[in-house]
């Protein structure tokens, strides 16, 4: 047998089934991509698309700024999911195109499994953004951080995990805007909440909800003992004037105190700090973080209609839990995630039983994975633990 035969064999093998099936192939693939059109609404997503470029053609669009970076937002958004969907599809049709050429031509035989290869990547990604879909899943994110039992350690554990998630977001091309932060005086932070906005953030976010816990020998303590810590993460969908979320005025509580902690003299000697406590879910907001009332008051406000939606989005997917294979845990009173420094070093998801041996990773915002097998998690997909 020549050097070449094996190659012409195998090819020939190809190419009969190649024959076979070529009058079929490229409605096959058609199929599929109409599927996928369906499942992200894409021709509504492309109409939008189309307004929001109108829009920014007109001359009056940077009149005002906050709409203007709304918008913005919005097209990132859907542009997220439109641009590898037209990726796909183009694939797809040039994936059938080649098939049909190998038919007929054996040079193409070899380049078929790396494309069909590189077109599954894709379409994984895809079926990861189906999951996507909750009502405000693809808006921001305001991310609140609470340290809870754990002393010292746990103020210092909430400061960690503040900048995990800023890492995160800076990562993936998320902007962060610190919203509120309450120092400690010893080491680490009370409380701080950060607005987290880009395609998607609040759908990858929103399963961070719950109690994260840390275990390690604690710099704190002059004796070297193992300390557990816990920190109490709060997720809502940054809700923008459009969407309507209706709060009586009169059930809401405002407080105005002096501010705490960095910011000089205008800060500390003035009661710009805002505490709203809305009576009927007994949520409770509050911003210091400008030195304007005014800044502070709007921002609370909006912090407060962000957890009211969750809260209601909630209560959706309560009613609707017989479509998961498990209900979501939501809620400061479940313990999602452990993180160990001793004895051994990993994070381990309670829920998904996904986990990372690579702590130190995983703190630097590599929290990609942990999010991804939630949102499988929640569909009742499998979930493949990374033993790194």
């Amino acid at each position: 047998m020549r050097p070449n035969d094996s190659a012409q064999v195998a090819t020939k093998g190809y190419r009969s089934t190649w024959k076979k099936n070529t009058s079929i192939a490229p409605k096959r693939f058609a199929r599929a991509s109409s599927s996928y059109e369906t499942l992200f609404d894409y021709a509504t997503k492309k109409a939008r698309i189309a307004a929001i470029d109108a829009r920014m053609a007109e001359p009056d669009f940077w009149n005002s700024q906050e709409k203007a970076q709304t918008t913005l937002e919005e097209r990132k958004s859907l542009n997220s999911v439109i641009a590898p969907l037209d990726e796909a599809i183009k694939r797809s049709d040039d994936l059938a195109a080649m098939i049909e050429m190998a038919a007929e031509d054996p040079s193409f035989a070899a380049e078929v499994p790396g494309e069909i290869g590189s077109i599954e990547t894709l379409v994984d990604s895809l079926k990861l953004k189906a999951l996507l879909s909750g009502r405000h899943d693809a808006l921001g994110a305001i991310l609140s951080i609470n340290a809870r039992d754990g002393g010292t350690d746990a103020n210092d554990w909430a400061e960690m995990l503040l900048r995990m998630y800023t890492l995160w977001a800076q990562k993936n091309g998320y902007s962060v805007e610190l919203l509120e932060r309450q120092d400690n005086e010893e080491a680490g932070i009370s409380h701080a909440a950060v607005a987290i906005r880009g395609p998607m953030a609040y759908g990858y976010l929103r399963g961070e909800t719950g109690m994260h816990r840390l275990v390690r020998i604690s710099p704190f303590n002059a004796e070297g003992k193992r300390q557990t810590s816990f920190a109490a993460v709060d997720v809502s969908p940054e809700i923008s004037d459009s969407v309507n979320i209706e709060i009586n005025e009169d059930d809401v509580r405002e407080d105005t105190f002096r501010a705490s902690g960095a910011g000089g003299q205008h800060v500390n000697k003035t009661s710009s700090a805002i505490r709203l406590t809305h009576a009927p879910s007994g949520v409770v907001v509050q911003c210091q973080s400008e030195r304007s009332q005014h800044k502070n008051r709007a921002t609370a406000w909006k912090m407060l209609r962000a957890r009211l939606a969750r809260i209601e989005e909630e209560k959706r997917e309560a009613a609707e839990a017989a479509k998961y294979q498990q209900q979501a845990k939501t809620g400061f009173g479940s313990q999602i995630r452990n993180y160990f420094l001793h004895p051994d070093q990993r994070v381990k998801d309670a829920r998904t039983k996904f986990q990372m041996g690579n702590f130190h990773a995983v703190l630097h915002g590599d929290i990609q994975g942990f999010l991804e097998a939630v949102l499988r998690w929640r569909a009742g997909q499998p979930v493949t633990e990374d033993d790194e």
